[in-house]
């Protein structure tokens, strides 16, 4: 029997790629507008659970949060504009570069130590993206840019969450994104507005209330387990990327590129695995 731990991220991995899905079935709408819509749902179920638990919303590390809020809004704009523009297992691919980032940013922020086996996994991991990039003539030297770009700022936003796990509330961490994001994409959304129609408006709703459910789970998961039991399954995601992307949109790949995506999840998940079981060796110790 699977534990509710691992259950509780099984299920946020499920919502999160549906919800890349829906944000494929809104080429017509900017990315940076659909955050908008993302931004104001989280702003306010975020905002009022806050509220209800009597949890001050501003917190105490205002600039970390900052940063936070801003590393968290650029990495979900490029993202969703790649989600949008190429693949979606491609894009799915690039962004989970986030671990590697994580590591290799945390050098300096948090005083993350390397070892070098894990500048192996990293090679390897750049390897497949060059793979990726050279082998799909679908993904332009700009979009693969984007991709590594949202990674890259994904693993600014975790070292700073890193850096505020004992001193702030998640709600109020998991709040400064709405609150920083909402006033950048709400001015660009003003002046370049694009009008949903129909059944978009329903998306876009969708795409702010998955989201939601998802971090919530995906909390709930990273509470009630070990982190080296329940971080893995993330990368289901990319299955089920490969899975709607063929189904839903009849993308397929080549060998090449195949093999880029399998080095490039190869490299990330050695590393957390390795990263894990130093975690467990200290704490054991």
């Amino acid at each position: 029997m699977l534990s509710k731990g691992v259950l509780y991220m099984m299920l946020a991995t499920f919502i999160f790629a549906v919800m890349n899905v829906l944000v494929k079935f809104l080429p017509n709408i900017p990315a940076i507008e659909i955050i908008l819509f993302r931004s104001i749902v989280s702003f306010f179920m975020s905002g009022v659970t806050l509220k209800m638990k009597g949890i001050p919303l501003l917190g105490k590390n205002k600039k970390i949060l900052l940063i936070r809020g801003l590393a968290g809004a650029l990495a979900l704009m490029m993202f969703f504009t790649t989600l949008q523009e190429i693949p979606l297992a491609s894009a799915v691919t690039l962004m989970f570069l986030g671990p590697i980032f994580t590591t290799l940013i945390g050098i300096w922020i948090v005083g993350e130590k390397v070892r070098p086996i894990q500048w192996l996994f990293f090679a390897m991991s750049f390897i497949g993206i060059v793979m990726i990039k050279g082998f799909d003539p679908r993904i332009s030297p700009f979009m693969a840019l984007l991709g590594v770009g949202a990674a890259f700022f994904s693993g600014v936003a975790y070292n700073m969450i890193r850096k505020l796990k004992t001193s702030e509330h998640p709600l109020v961490i998991i709040f400064y994104f709405p609150l920083v994001t909402l006033p950048i994409v709400g001015v660009y959304s003003a002046l370049n507005w694009v009008q949903p129609e129909g059944i978009e408006w329903l998306i876009l709703i969708g795409v702010g209330v998955l989201t939601q459910i998802a971090q919530y789970f995906m909390t709930i998961a990273y509470q009630s387990e070990e982190l080296s039991k329940v971080s893995n399954i993330n990368f289901i995601g990319i299955l089920y990327a490969l899975g709607f992307g063929f189904f839903l949109f009849d993308e397929t790949f080549n060998v090449l590129t195949y093999l880029g995506m399998a080095a490039v999840m190869t490299g990330v998940v050695l590393n957390v695995i390795f990263k894990n079981k130093k975690t467990n060796e200290t704490v054991s110790n």
